[in-house]
């Protein structure tokens, strides 16, 4: 367990067991919204609880696939961030239906999910491992769901956690950029065009040297080079080429 990604996991997992033995420990952790100001520690214990086992497996499951990438790239400190924000922002818009008890680390996991969606929008997934699909346009029709199942009350989920969850990824994740310490000379940068020479330092990269989260994007991008040509690369793949290249 030498990662958040697993500890959040163990942690849900250990919860789910002991709210089994101790059902009613769900009753004083759920998170009732009319109960806010009662029980103010349910807006983050809530995330820890689960109403059945395919409950927690999917939540899991979400968490497992996309969340140690993530925490790769945003580092341990900034994906708890997203993680909680994201999880407590489900709960402060689930407040539409008061009265309602929500349970779940789905808020959190949906907050995972389009962060990882907004990073690497072009990936492709395999939903129930047969149908794939890019991740940005699966955030697409995940919230459309939620939105609809918010607006009609389909089923017993909490679209507006899942709505939550999205909305405060999506604040995290634009806030962090705008005080990234990059951000200006991001904004100044313009990669140089390509010629004979940059092709030749992108080459020279030593692929072994790369964390594996930065290799995955290396073969992405020169794969991409492979199929559809050196021209096509955007300019954020050639500068992460020339910033590897410069080493």
């Amino acid at each position: 367990m030498n990662s958040w990604t697993s500890r959040l996991i163990l942690a849900n997992v250990v919860m789910f067991i002991l709210t089994s033995i101790r059902p009613a420990l769900m009753m004083v952790l759920m998170f009732v919204p009319a109960l806010t100001l009662e029980r103010p520690w349910t807006v983050v214990t809530y995330m820890f609880l689960h109403e059945g086992t395919m409950h927690i497996l999917f939540n899991m499951l979400g968490l497992l696939f996309f969340g140690p990438r993530l925490e790769a790239e945003l580092g341990a400190r900034d994906f708890l961030l997203l993680y909680f924000i994201s999880g407590i922002t489900g709960a402060l818009l689930s407040c539409i239906t008061p009265y309602v008890a929500i349970v779940g680390a789905s808020g959190a996991v949906y907050g995972v999910l389009l962060a990882y969606a907004r990073l690497w929008p072009r990936d492709r997934l395999m939903i129930w491992g047969i149908i794939p699909i890019e991740a940005r346009y699966l955030i697409v029709i995940m919230v459309a769901l939620s939105v609809f199942g918010g607006i009609t009350g389909a089923g017993n989920i909490a679209h507006f956690a899942h709505l939550g969850g999205f909305l405060g990824g999506y604040l995290f994740l634009r806030f962090r950029e705008w005080r990234a310490p990059a951000r200006r000379f991001q904004e100044q940068f313009t990669p140089p065009p390509v010629t004979r020479a940059s092709i030749e330092r992108w080459r020279s990269i030593d692929r072994s040297s790369l964390h594996e989260v930065n290799r995955a994007e290396f073969d992405r991008i020169t794969g991409k080079i492979g199929t559809q040509g050196i021209q096509s690369l955007t300019e954020a793949e050639r500068a992460f080429l020339e910033r590897f290249s410069a080493r």
